[in-house]
């Protein structure tokens, strides 16, 4: 019986997790600031960074709340969950 309570509850809080993850809202950044993301997504990203060419691709391609995820991210995973 205690099980099956820890059960729920984990289940709850991950699913509490995932629906305020996926509602969160950035700050809108526009195209026109792409040199600004995919340089920060680039320090972030560190070594992992895909090249240049292909980051202001998928920038210009992306939401302003795409970009703006982006911007707000500090760590690796952070930047994954933007997309």
């Amino acid at each position: 019986m205690k099980t099956h309570k820890l059960l729920r509850y984990i289940i709850a809080l991950v699913l509490g997790a995932a629906f305020i993850q996926g509602c969160s809202r950035y700050d809108p950044v526009p195209v026109s600031d792409c040199s600004k993301v995919v340089r920060h997504a680039q320090k972030v990203l560190g070594d992992l960074a895909p090249s240049h060419k292909e980051m202001m691709t998928d920038c210009k391609a992306a939401s302003d709340n795409d970009r703006g995820c982006i911007m707000a991210s500090s760590k690796k995973g952070e930047v994954a969950q933007c997309f």
